[in-house]
């Protein structure tokens, strides 16, 4: 996703897509563990857009304060 597609979101459904994400890469460490992880490179991608939101969400905090 990019920024200008998260910045239309809320609130609301950024905390959502930050839950599922992190889910995400928590599901992603199992499958490393058990070694049936398929796409490696979904590691970066995940974090990255971890990354995104929060500084979305960051950024709406301190206009807010």
């Amino acid at each position: 996703m990019t920024g200008k597609e998260l910045k239309e979101k809320t609130d609301v459904e950024l905390f959502s897509m930050l839950h599922d994400l992190y889910e995400e890469l928590f599901n992603l460490r199992i499958a490393k563990v058990s070694a049936n992880l398929t796409n490696p490179a979904r590691f970066k991608h995940v974090k990255k857009d971890i990354a995104r939101v929060k500084t979305i969400l960051n950024e709406r905090r301190r206009v807010t304060t």
